[in-house]
C-alpha cells in the first residue's frame, strides 16, 4: 500500500494576514468567494470555535448547460490557532448541516470525511502566504477538479481582500 500524498494548494495574497483571516473566518466574507467561478454562495453558517460547525452552501451548476443546483458542504472545527491556523474537518452535507454521501452530489469515490488545515503566514510587504493541505487519499480524477474548484475560489478571495 502506498503512503498517501497530501493535496496542497498554496496562495499569496497582496494583503496583511489579519485581512486574509478575516475573509475565512467571518459568514459575510465567505459568502464573498465560496465556491468556484459562476457560483455564489447564497448560506454560510459557521460556529468558528474549537468543536464548533460550519455548513456552507455553494450553488451554481455541475456543468455547462445543466441546472442550477446547490452543493452543501461543512464540517468541525478541530483547531483554531488565531491568526496561524485552522484544522477542520471537510464532508458533504444536506442543507440541514446533517453528514450525506458523497455519493448524493457525484462524487462517490471521495472520502466521506475529510482533513483540511490552512495555514496563513506573513510573505513580506502586507501580503500573505496561504496554505491549503488535505492530509487524505483523494482519488486522482476528484483531486484535479478539487484544485481546480479551490484555485477558482481563491481567486475569488484575492478579489476580496486585495
Amino acid at each position: 500500500m502506498s503512503e498517501v500524498q497530501p493535496t496542497v494548494i498554496t496562495r499569496v495574497f497582496d494583503a496583511p494576514r489579519e485581512r486574509v483571516w478575516k475573509a475565512w473566518t467571518e459568514a459575510k466574507e465567505i459568502q464573498k468567494w465560496w465556491g468556484p467561478k459562476d457560483f455564489t454562495a447564497p448560506e454560510v453558517r459557521i460556529d468558528f470555535t474549537e468543536g464548533g460547525k460550519y455548513v456552507y452552501c455553494m450553488h451554481g451548476s455541475a456543468a455547462p448547460g445543466a441546472p442550477a443546483q446547490d452543493f452543501w458542504s461543512g464540517g468541525i472545527f478541530e483547531k483554531i490557532v488565531p491568526m496561524e491556523k485552522i484544522v477542520v474537518t471537510d464532508s458533504f452535507m444536506d442543507k440541514d448541516g446533517n453528514f450525506v454521501s458523497p455519493s448524493t452530489y457525484g462524487m462517490g469515490e471521495m472520502p466521506e470525511t475529510m482533513h483540511l488545515t490552512i495555514t496563513f503566514e506573513d510573505a513580506g510587504e502586507g501580503k500573505t502566504k496561504l496554505t491549503l493541505t488535505y492530509t487524505d487519499d483523494i482519488p486522482e480524477e476528484h483531486k484535479k477538479n478539487m484544485v481546480a474548484g479551490w484555485n477558482q475560489s481563491l481567486d475569488k478571495v484575492a478579489q476580496s481582500v486585495e
